[in-house]
């Protein structure tokens, strides 16, 4: 059951919903079925010990908003 992020044709509207099965999603902001399916980012974090000891922290996410600094878009009012 995957999540896919969704931009809804009718309204603008980004969205991330789960799919079960061959269900079709609808717009949480109007219920419209005319939805484009967005290409998402997968991201991960890896954490490992640095040469003088220190934990690094590296991940694969990156902010797609160019107005702020969170990798996750659904955080800020762009998502």
């Amino acid at each position: 059951m995957p999540i896919y992020e969704y931009k809804c044709n009718a309204c603008g509207k980004n969205f991330e919903t789960l799919v079960m099965g061959s269900s079709t999603p609808e717009c949480p902001s109007c219920d419209s079925l005319d939805l484009s399916r967005l290409l998402s980012v997968c991201g991960f974090v890896s954490k490992s010990s640095g040469p003088s000891g220190e934990t690094q922290v590296k991940s694969s996410a990156s902010s797609a908003c160019g107005s702020c600094s969170s990798t996750n878009c659904s955080s800020c009012s762009m998502g």
